[in-house]
């Protein structure tokens, strides 16, 4: 364990059920850290295993307790949801990712691992966004 906080984004998680063997590999060996993600990302991944994958409820549900017990998991609170808004509006992230990159600083991480944000920008000076694809 580093003593570095990671915050990983819900479409990084989500590479676990692709055709990509190489993203899918960078993906499951995220799965042996000590990484944060929210609530949200739990979230949203059942909801795309649901909707998008049409995976049975059994199965997306499966995969959300996994990342409940997987990762360091953090609550969205009505203080990430307003630093969200003020984030989305100084860096002009949509609201969803603001979210993300709010609950990544309010938890004292150092790195923000999405393909979503631009790779290498420091969000108030503490955040690093990369892709870890690249």
């Amino acid at each position: 364990m580093s003593d570095k906080r990671t915050f990983i984004d819900s479409n990084i998680i989500l590479y676990l059920f692709t055709n990509n063997d190489g993203r899918k590999k960078i993906v499951t060996s995220l799965l042996n850290s000590d990484y944060t993600i929210s609530t949200q990302v739990v979230n949203e991944n059942v909801n795309v295993c649901l909707k998008k994958l049409k995976l049975g409820k059994e199965e997306a549900y499966s995969h959300g307790e996994n990342l409940l017990n997987t990762f360091r998991v953090v609550n969205i609170f009505p203080s990430t949801i307003v630093a969200a808004f003020d984030l989305s509006k100084k860096y002009g992230f949509s609201f969803w990712d603001s979210l993300i990159v709010s609950a990544a600083l309010e938890n004292d991480c150092e790195t923000l691992l999405t393909e979503d944000m631009h790779d290498g920008l420091v969000v108030e000076k503490k955040l690093k966004i990369s892709n870890p694809f690249k």
